[in-house]
């Protein structure tokens, strides 16, 4: 983990997201905190983070979501240098789609 980004005011976030139950509890927390873009934005890289899982190239991922080749570049770094947050949330979400 990056401590760079381990500080109170992030743990504080941190279990504040982890009370939110419902997607809708999730809509509204996101919809105060983020702007829409920013929100866009998250959204805009895991959709990205999915499609390089998927194996699609960057030119497949720039034209569906608009993302520059720096974000793709970014977001495939996390994928492959990063402390893994990304496979343990696709992982759960195979799981839960499994159900």
């Amino acid at each position: 983990m990056n401590s760079k980004i381990k500080t109170p005011a992030v743990d504080h976030l941190l279990d504040a997201i982890l009370c939110l139950e419902t997607k809708e509890e999730c809509y509204n927390f996101f919809e105060d905190l983020c702007t829409v873009n920013e929100l866009l934005s998250l959204s805009q890289r895991f959709d990205v983070a999915t499609m390089l899982r998927d194996k699609k190239t960057y030119l497949e991922i720039a034209e569906k979501t608009g993302a520059s080749t720096a974000t793709i570049s970014r977001v495939n770094r996390s994928l492959i240098y990063g402390s893994d947050g990304y496979e343990l949330i696709f992982k759960r979400l195979e799981a839960k789609e499994a159900e």
